[in-house]
Protein backbone atom coordinates (compact mmCIF):
# COMPACT_ATOMS: atom_id res chain seq x y z
CA UNK A 1 0.00 0.00 0.00
CA UNK A 2 1.51 3.40 -0.93
CA UNK A 3 2.43 5.74 1.94
CA UNK A 4 -0.21 8.27 0.88
CA UNK A 5 -3.02 5.68 1.16
CA UNK A 6 -1.67 4.45 4.48
CA UNK A 7 -1.68 8.01 5.80
CA UNK A 8 -5.29 8.50 4.65
CA UNK A 9 -6.37 5.27 6.37
CA UNK A 10 -4.61 6.34 9.57
CA UNK A 11 -6.27 9.80 9.48
CA UNK A 12 -9.69 8.24 8.89
CA UNK A 13 -9.07 5.94 11.87
CA UNK A 14 -8.19 8.91 14.10
CA UNK A 15 -11.24 10.89 12.99
CA UNK A 16 -13.58 7.94 13.54
CA UNK A 17 -12.34 7.23 17.05
CA UNK A 18 -12.17 10.93 17.92
CA UNK A 19 -15.84 11.32 17.01
CA UNK A 20 -16.72 8.13 18.90
CA UNK A 21 -14.94 9.39 22.03
CA UNK A 22 -16.59 12.80 21.81
CA UNK A 23 -20.03 11.18 21.50
CA UNK A 24 -19.45 8.79 24.38
CA UNK A 25 -18.68 11.52 26.91
CA UNK A 26 -21.16 11.60 29.75
CA UNK A 27 -21.36 13.70 32.85
CA UNK A 28 -22.95 16.60 34.56
CA UNK A 29 -22.84 20.34 33.90
CA UNK A 30 -24.78 23.30 35.13
CA UNK A 31 -24.97 26.04 37.67
CA UNK A 32 -25.67 26.37 41.36
CA UNK A 33 -27.20 29.43 43.00
CA UNK A 34 -27.91 30.32 46.61
CA UNK A 35 -30.66 32.39 48.14
CA UNK A 36 -32.01 34.29 49.78
CA UNK A 37 -28.99 36.58 49.89
CA UNK A 38 -30.63 39.26 52.06
CA UNK A 39 -32.86 38.99 55.10
CA UNK A 40 -36.41 40.26 55.10
CA UNK A 41 -39.04 40.26 52.39
CA UNK A 42 -38.14 39.88 48.73
CA UNK A 43 -38.15 43.26 46.99
CA UNK A 44 -39.32 43.60 43.41
CA UNK A 45 -36.40 44.25 41.05
CA UNK A 46 -33.81 43.05 43.58
CA UNK A 47 -32.25 39.62 43.03
CA UNK A 48 -32.93 37.22 45.89
CA UNK A 49 -30.25 34.73 44.82
CA UNK A 50 -26.72 34.74 43.44
CA UNK A 51 -24.26 32.24 41.96
CA UNK A 52 -22.67 29.94 44.54
CA UNK A 53 -19.11 30.78 43.50
CA UNK A 54 -15.88 28.88 44.21
CA UNK A 55 -17.60 26.19 46.27
CA UNK A 56 -16.63 22.53 46.44
CA UNK A 57 -19.13 19.68 46.07
CA UNK A 58 -18.74 15.90 46.24
CA UNK A 59 -20.39 13.37 43.94
CA UNK A 60 -21.38 10.03 45.48
CA UNK A 61 -22.80 6.73 44.28
CA UNK A 62 -24.39 5.28 47.37
CA UNK A 63 -21.89 5.97 50.17
CA UNK A 64 -18.84 5.94 47.87
CA UNK A 65 -17.35 9.30 46.85
CA UNK A 66 -16.80 9.15 43.08
CA UNK A 67 -15.32 12.61 42.50
CA UNK A 68 -15.59 16.24 43.50
CA UNK A 69 -15.85 19.52 41.64
CA UNK A 70 -15.61 23.23 42.33
CA UNK A 71 -17.98 25.85 40.94
CA UNK A 72 -16.39 28.78 39.10
CA UNK A 73 -16.95 32.48 39.90
CA UNK A 74 -20.35 32.30 38.16
CA UNK A 75 -21.50 29.14 39.96
CA UNK A 76 -20.95 26.96 36.87
CA UNK A 77 -19.39 23.51 36.82
CA UNK A 78 -18.77 20.57 34.49
CA UNK A 79 -17.74 17.10 35.63
CA UNK A 80 -17.33 13.90 33.57
CA UNK A 81 -19.18 10.89 35.01
CA UNK A 82 -19.97 7.37 33.92
CA UNK A 83 -23.66 6.64 33.38
CA UNK A 84 -25.46 6.01 36.66
CA UNK A 85 -27.33 7.49 39.63
CA UNK A 86 -25.51 10.07 41.75
CA UNK A 87 -26.00 12.26 44.78
CA UNK A 88 -24.28 15.67 44.89
CA UNK A 89 -23.74 17.62 48.11
CA UNK A 90 -21.55 20.31 49.63
CA UNK A 91 -18.10 18.97 50.50
CA UNK A 92 -17.82 20.64 53.90
CA UNK A 93 -20.95 20.84 56.00
CA UNK A 94 -22.13 24.30 57.06
CA UNK A 95 -24.10 25.04 60.22
CA UNK A 96 -26.82 26.98 58.41
CA UNK A 97 -28.49 26.34 55.07
CA UNK A 98 -29.18 23.43 52.77
CA UNK A 99 -26.74 22.47 49.99
CA UNK A 100 -28.18 19.25 48.66
CA UNK A 101 -28.16 16.39 48.33
CA UNK A 102 -29.19 16.76 44.71
CA UNK A 103 -30.11 13.45 43.10
CA UNK A 104 -29.33 13.02 39.40
CA UNK A 105 -29.25 10.28 36.77
CA UNK A 106 -26.60 10.45 34.03
CA UNK A 107 -27.20 8.54 30.81
CA UNK A 108 -24.68 7.15 28.34
CA UNK A 109 -23.28 9.80 25.96
CA UNK A 110 -25.16 12.58 27.78
CA UNK A 111 -23.93 15.73 29.50
CA UNK A 112 -26.86 16.16 31.88
CA UNK A 113 -27.67 19.85 32.35
CA UNK A 114 -28.88 20.99 35.77
CA UNK A 115 -29.67 24.19 37.64
CA UNK A 116 -29.69 23.71 41.39
CA UNK A 117 -30.65 26.15 44.11
CA UNK A 118 -29.23 26.05 47.60
CA UNK A 119 -30.97 27.57 50.61
CA UNK A 120 -28.76 29.98 52.56
CA UNK A 121 -30.95 29.64 55.66
CA UNK A 122 -31.18 33.43 55.86
CA UNK A 123 -34.61 34.75 56.75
Amino acid sequence: MPKKNLLLVFLAFLIFFGVALAQSTSGLEGSITIGPVMGGPVRQGVADSQPLAETEFVVKQGERVVTSFRTDKDGHFKVPLEPGHYSVTLKERRAIGHYGPFEVDVSKAEMKKVQWKCDSGMR
